[in-house]
């Protein structure tokens, strides 16, 4: 809409502040008046939840704050841009995506939609359904061709070679046989924009190539394998496969970006004998990262600093653009001195005194090969156990807490599902088997699927691997564009539920201007959880026998399918929708603080009040958060993907959030143990 008809709209709906804006004679006049005013309408029109937020919008008009992301100083002038555009009209040169959401939060009524939970769900496909399987099996025929000719120019620089005298046939038959493991797949990884388009039958646009082009003369890594590839629907017509091609496919922006982009994840930054944002010291060499005293990530040197492919809204681009996570798969092997770091690592956890979970990932933990995961979780055994010992001399009240949780980060489920071979699974059971013994209570592979096409038969085979080995798989979501349409993430849920999975977090796509084409309101994740999420909201009770499924069932996926089905819950929502803070952690605790001339939202965050964190962000106040996009661009953006935009007419009016309660399987158990107050490698004055 044009700052015109905005203008038209104003004076019809709104004549009287039309009127005010016209005889005052500054802004600050005017902010006086609009109070005023609010409080006269408040008894006649507006309702109690616009009243609310404009009361925050006022109180914080006028303010110069920092926002948190890119440390930058800002003023909070929401009144005012409202006041200059009554005031200039059509002669403003304000953006009408600001004026829109300034119309729609002072007209809006907040309702929550009658939601047709089959409808909206069933607009997505997974990749089992009949009619996706077969142009699945399209692909997979068509790139086995391409594979046979890609070995026959380069016979004798890999592995994977065709002895003489082959047929065409009989190299496709081979091909296929390859295709069940995953070191071809890697092997065979498309790395180039003309090879990418080639297996994809010369269908991306020709500003696709353009900016992919770019990408490879500036260096930006690009892998994806070919697995993956035959997930893309290249017909023209059958199943959506935006949520796919969003991460392989980069946008403008974040081509643009690389090269500058700056780590969102501030507290990964580390300075030699100096805290990090959060106030912990942490070993050189950035393979402990961490924000909480309970939990902290482990980075192997080793090929899980790569991945089975490089998502286009990877929050840790910024480690891509510094060469210090990389595709070079035989440099990124573990190295002699390996071993001897990763008991140093280990001494990290051992002489702290609140840490109780770890989570390996990288990149991806499952890109290490099998003996360099069986060594990490053996250090890992090996230290829980001395960590365990060693409290049997400490006195009650001083005890350390013990490890209690191990977690695996990997999304080779979704990329690379043949990854899961039985000698992994084995090393999994083992290590689960005898860590009980030390204390170690739960045992997670933290996945990440993005769309049910990811959930193939392959996928399927993976995860009933995983289960069988004793531990669970948790998903977690990113919540961008493609994901973001109505009925995706509760289709994803109950794809992911009826295979034994529980969903663990739907993260808000952070960074820079690098992830604004993917970037999705935050706005749009509260809609999503109040008009979608609440179908598969459970009651105590049901909570308490689902968890009982998850510790005791054999065949989870049946179980939990079954529980779904007796209780008539189409999905679990057990998953919380979160914003990463830089520094901070997770949240979704706030209020809309203003918006920007350009339409962008300013929101105030307070940390996650269920969670302890270390005294540094406790003393921190209200924390500010610029988003990249405004919500009339990501409107825009929906519709030429051809959503009804009637189904989102309600995400303007979401100006207020609360980070929801953990679903009981991802608070820790009750150790037992009189844990000491002390908190060890943390700086703080």
């Amino acid at each position: 809409m044009s700052l015109k008809a905005l203008r038209a709209e104003f004076e019809k709906l709104f004549p009287d502040l039309c009127h005010i804006a016209q005889i005052c004679d500054d802004c600050h006049t005017f902010v006086n008046e609009f109070s005023t005013w609010l409080r006269l309408c408040h008894k006649s029109s507006l309702t109690h939840e616009t009243v609310k937020t404009w009361d925050f919008l006022l109180h914080s008009e006028g303010k110069c704050v920092e926002e948190l992301s890119t440390g930058t100083e800002m003023y909070l002038s929401t009144i005012s841009i409202l006041y200059e555009f009554l005031k200039k009209g059509k002669y403003s040169d304000i953006s009408p995506d600001a004026i829109m959401d300034i119309y729609c939060l002072l007209a809006g009524n907040r309702v929550s939609k009658e939601v047709n939970k089959q409808g909206m769900m069933s607009r997505w496909s997974s990749a089992t359904d009949k009619s996706v399987y077969d142009i699945l099996m399209q692909n997979k025929h068509r790139i086995i061709s391409l594979l046979v000719d890609k070995i026959d120019k380069h016979s004798g620089s890999s592995r994977y070679f065709f002895p003489d005298g082959m047929s065409h046939e009989e190299k496709e038959s081979q091909v296929a046989l390859w295709w069940n493991d995953y070191r071809f797949h890697l092997a065979m990884a498309i790395r180039t924009p003309s090879e990418l388009n080639m297996f994809l039958g010369n269908t991306l646009s020709e500003e696709q190539m353009s900016i992919l082009s770019e990408a490879r003369k500036k260096q930006m890594p690009f892998f994806v394998t070919p697995y993956y590839l035959s997930l893309l629907n290249v017909t023209g017509h059958g199943y959506d496969d935006s949520a796919l091609r969003s991460y392989i496919l980069y946008s403008r922006e974040l081509v643009d970006a690389f090269g500058s982009i700056k780590a969102w994840e501030k507290e990964d930054r580390v300075v030699a004998g100096k805290p990090n944002v959060a106030g912990w010291l942490l070993p050189e060499g950035g393979n402990i990262h961490r924000r909480y005293p309970e939990v902290a990530i482990l980075i192997p040197d080793s090929m899980g600093r790569a991945c089975g492919g490089l998502c286009a809204s990877c929050q840790r681009m910024y480690d891509f653009q510094s060469k210090r996570f990389n595709f070079d798969l035989d440099n990124l092997k573990p190295k002699e001195s390996w071993s001897h770091k990763l008991h140093r690592l280990m001494e990290y956890f051992e002489n702290d005194t609140q840490l109780q979970d770890i989570l390996i990932t990288g990149g991806d933990a499952f890109m290490s090969q099998n003996n360099t995961i069986r060594n990490i979780l053996e250090a890992v055994y090996q230290m829980a156990k001395r960590k365990r010992k060693a409290n049997l001399s400490r006195p009650e009240g001083c005890k350390y807490a013990e490890l209690q949780r191990v977690r695996l980060g990997t999304r080779m489920l979704a990329y690379l599902p043949m990854r899961i071979n039985d000698e992994l699974v084995d090393i999994l059971g083992d290590f689960k088997n005898k860590s009980l013994e030390v204390g170690i209570k739960q045992f997670i592979i933290q996945t990440h699927f993005q769309t049910p096409l990811e959930m193939t038969r392959e996928a399927k085979v993976a995860i009933k691997k995983l289960l069988g080995s004793g531990w669970l798989v948790t998903n977690q979501l990113v919540f961008n564009v493609a994901a973001s349409r109505t009925g995706h993430t509760a289709r994803l849920r109950q794809v992911l539920n009826r295979e034994g999975i529980m969903c663990y977090y739907t993260f808000s796509v952070k960074g820079f201007n690098e992830n604004r084409a993917v970037f999705t309101p935050i706005s749009r994740s509260l809609q999503e959880k109040v008009e979608e999420k609440r179908l598969g909201i459970m009651n105590e009770e049901q909570e308490k026998k689902l968890m009982d499924i998850l510790m005791t069932s054999k065949d989870k996926g049946r179980d939990v399918g079954a529980f779904m089905k007796n209780n008539d819950l189409p999905f679990l929502a057990t998953d919380r929708s979160v914003l990463n803070l830089p520094g901070i952690g997770k949240s979704m605790t706030f209020k809309l603080a203003g918006i920007t001339p350009e339409g962008c939202r300013v929101l105030c965050f307070s940390h996650d009040k269920t969670r302890w964190h270390s005294p540094v962000i406790n003393a921190m106040k209200d924390i500010y958060i610029v988003e990249n996009k405004s919500i009339a661009a990501y409107l825009r953006q929906l519709a030429d993907m051809g959503e009804q935009l009637e189904d989102y007419s309600s995400i303007w009016y979401y100006c207020f959030g609360e980070t929801e309660p953990r679903f009981v399987l991802y608070q820790y158990p009750d150790s037992g143990l009189s844990v000491t107050n002390e908190i060890t490698n943390l700086v703080y004055e």
